[in-house]
């Protein structure tokens, strides 16, 4: 008895899934129905166009603001902001041709396509824990902090980053794809499923690397907590209520930015996990579907945690509000480039603190 074999042509050719089932001009990757087709639409669209908006106004506020542009922090947010404003304009664009439209490229046009995508979510996560190691730093190296991590490393580490998303993004059209008789992917065509496993365990491993970061800053505060008030004498029981105020401030915080992180990534990466070791039926492919537009939702979700929570960006926000209006409203009523020198958040610039990255400085030991 003749045994199926696995083929896929270079471009619009005939397609044999694995299981052998087959697969003409990209068919078999077709798999929502309409109704599915209209949700994801408008999931796409208005998830798409919300997170433009908010990154663009993250992006304009540090780069309108001299002092948020020499902190590491606000390089690192700016970063995952440069990230999201590419994954908002990739994948919504990318999803709907093929998904909505049917739209079939040959395989170098397809590959370059997924590569932009995939570079704008390999660059949010990696900046994401870029971020992460930030604040671990600022707790557990507290007094060396500013030595350790200056504008010139984080910009250096910033540029590596994206250096490595690149590189590993392009690497199916680069020539590490599905050839001639491959078990190809089910997800993506002309994508070699050992690249996508390598890919997703990847982001595995990054998300681990965040998870324990932030854990590891929650049970630093606490200590903290507890050796200040072992120092003071009379404060126990004012001690405990502060004490316990923080921790489930952070707690909160951290729990919020972690269950996030865990919600919107862990679904997609483990249908790609799956869908190397054995044959994902078309149910599990339309989930699949679903569950890549949860990774644009975090990308919608990281300016409300990352940037727009802290005080210091708010108050370069409003700042930025009161000089366009105040220039807009001046004789002719005509905006024009303002005169004024920023002065970045005023007078009062340091009474406040940020809710996470700030809150966090003040629980170093002296």
């Amino acid at each position: 008895m003749a045994t199926e074999q696995n083929e896929m042509t270079t471009d619009h050719g005939a397609l044999t899934t694995t299981g052998g089932n087959s697969c003409e001009n990209l068919s078999c990757y077709l798999v929502l129905s309409d109704t599915e087709k209209n949700i994801i639409t408008w999931i796409c669209c208005f998830t798409g166009s919300a997170t433009f908006l908010e990154n663009i106004l993250v992006l304009v506020v540090i780069g309108a603001s001299a002092r948020l542009r020499k902190r590491p922090s606000y390089l690192f947010i700016g970063s995952l902001a440069v990230a999201d404003v590419l994954a908002s304009s990739f994948f919504p664009i990318f999803f709907l041709e093929f998904h909505l439209l049917g739209h079939r490229d040959n395989s170098d046009v397809y590959l370059f396509k997924l590569g932009g995508v995939t570079m704008a979510f390999t660059g949010s996560v990696g900046s994401l824990l870029l971020t992460s190691m930030d604040r671990y730093l600022c707790i557990y190296k507290a007094p060396r902090y500013k030595l350790l991590l200056t504008r010139r490393r984080a910009l250096f580490g910033i540029v590596a980053l994206w250096t490595v998303t690149i590189v590993i993004s392009f690497l199916p059209l680069i020539g590490w794809r599905c050839r001639e008789k491959p078990p190809c992917s089910q997800l993506f065509p002309y994508v070699d499923p050992n690249y996508m496993s390598c890919w997703a365990g990847l982001m595995l491993v990054v998300l681990v690397l965040i998870l324990v970061a932030y854990v590891l800053i929650l049970r630093k505060a606490h200590h903290h907590e507890a050796v200040m008030e072992a120092r003071t004498p009379g404060r126990s029981t004012m001690g405990q209520r502060n004490r316990m105020r923080v921790d489930i401030r952070l707690a909160r915080t951290l729990g919020l930015i972690l269950l996030i992180l865990v919600l919107c990534w862990v679904p997609s990466l483990t249908i790609m996990v799956v869908d190397v070791s054995r044959t994902l039926t078309r149910k599990e492919q339309r989930v699949f579907a679903f569950c890549g537009t949860l990774c644009l939702v975090n990308s919608a979700v990281n300016p409300l945690l990352y940037a727009l929570r802290c005080r210091e960006l708010r108050r370069a926000l409003l700042n930025l509000l009161k000089r366009v209006r105040r220039v807009c409203t001046r004789g002719t009523g005509v905006c024009v480039s303002g005169q004024k020198k920023d002065n970045d958040d005023g007078q009062n610039e340091n009474k406040d603190k940020d809710t996470l990255s700030e809150s966090l400085d003040r629980l170093h030991l002296d």
